[in-house]
């Protein structure tokens, strides 16, 4: 069995943090998120993987590399733009061949992983399984229609109307059957080839799709508040290691991870909280739910329930909360006079001033 990860997209709902870096690489507990799902997949006793990239395909190629280190041997497949998941599953076909597959979205997040799920398919071979879960807003997603017995009779891609409030997750699995169904379907309203489409086609045929509800947590890590949801979620599970230097003047309390080359002084940290490499915190507290990436440095500062990406620092500025910060960012207070707010902010970007 093979395993297909997607980490091309635009990601315009993470801008402006995704103009400069791949959304599937915004770290979630300093680790980033398209990690937790190749290490699902290797859990899952996947190795061949193939990622199929675009625009940030250098970027996934130079944190990925041929995935050794994550127990697994990738290929990468190239997609010209983001035409759809079963355009990618279309480009792959020479990867896959005729072996049985997981697709697996790289900016998706699932709890205790798919090996259960991988296994359940390995038995039975249906023609497809997906998985589904109740959202509140069914219209954002794709939804399935289930008939009295369970049995999956219809889907439907981001529908005005939706039949249900069961929404697919991002993780399919398919056998062989799924690449005449993509060589079959016709472009969507938007442009791209939707798997839900595909799938449908199977059920049409009378070929074996089957679901399974899933009531664990899963997230599409697509926006600023999901992002913070699932690093609150992984931080919770947090093994404390303060192998860093804390000096006596310092409180740490809870679950809180210091790498053993960052710094921390004067300071009071609440965990579950991350400090990575290289970081500094000096006079700060830094609260629950909290990640600091490496060579950032918080200095006479609050900062709680929130990302802040490699080399960035935040100096003399008080309450930083739910908040999702970028590479080398620089916060600090203005000047007292004039009294004024002084921002730099790129497009898309999105500023709650507290006055």
């Amino acid at each position: 069995m093979k395993a297909l990860v997607l980490s091309g997209g635009a990601g315009t709902r993470l801008r402006p943090i995704t103009h400069t870096s791949a959304k599937q690489l915004v770290p979630v507990a300093n680790k980033p998120v398209l990690f937790y799902g190749l290490e699902a997949i290797a859990e899952a006793g996947i190795t061949e993987v193939g990622i199929v990239v675009g625009d940030t395909a250098e970027e996934i190629r130079a944190a990925v590399g041929d995935g050794s280190e994550l127990g697994i041997e990738v290929t990468y497949i190239p997609q010209e733009a983001p035409l759809g998941l079963a355009h990618a599953v279309l480009i792959a076909e020479d990867f896959l061949g005729e072996d049985d597959f997981v697709m697996y979205l790289g900016d998706n997040f699932i709890v205790g992983g798919i090996s259960g799920l991988v296994d359940e398919f390995r038995a039975d071979r249906p023609d497809a399984q997906i998985l589904l879960t109740q959202v509140s807003n069914p219209k954002a997603f794709g939804v399935a229609e289930l008939d009295e017995h369970g049995k999956v009779i219809g889907l439907e891609e981001k529908p005005a109307h939706p039949k249900s409030d069961l929404a697919l997750v991002g993780v399919y699995l398919f056998t062989p059957a799924i690449h005449e169904a993509v060589r079959s379907i016709e472009p969507s309203w938007r442009g791209e080839l939707e798997i839900t489409h595909a799938i449908q086609w199977l059920i049409e045929r009378d070929l074996h799709v089957r679901s399974t509800t899933i009531y664990g947590y899963w997230k599409d890590t697509g926006n600023v508040t999901d992002m913070l949801e699932v690093n609150r979620t992984v931080l919770e599970t947090l093994e404390p290691a303060l192998d860093g230097e804390v000096d006596e003047a310092s409180e740490i309390i809870g679950r809180v991870q210091i790498h053993q080359t960052a710094k921390v002084s004067g300071s009071r940290i609440v965990g579950p909280a991350i400090i990575g490499p290289g970081a500094v915190i000096n006079d700060s507290y830094v609260g629950p739910f909290t990640s600091i990436s490496e060579n950032c440095r918080i200095e006479d500062a609050e900062v709680e329930y929130s990302i802040l990406l490699k080399d960035s620092s935040i100096v003399g500025v008080r309450r930083v909360e739910a908040s999702l910060i970028g590479r080398n960012v620089e916060i600090t207070p203005a000047p007292r006079v004039p009294a004024a707010h002084r921002l730099v902010i790129g497009d898309y970007s999105k500023v709650q001033i507290s006055s």
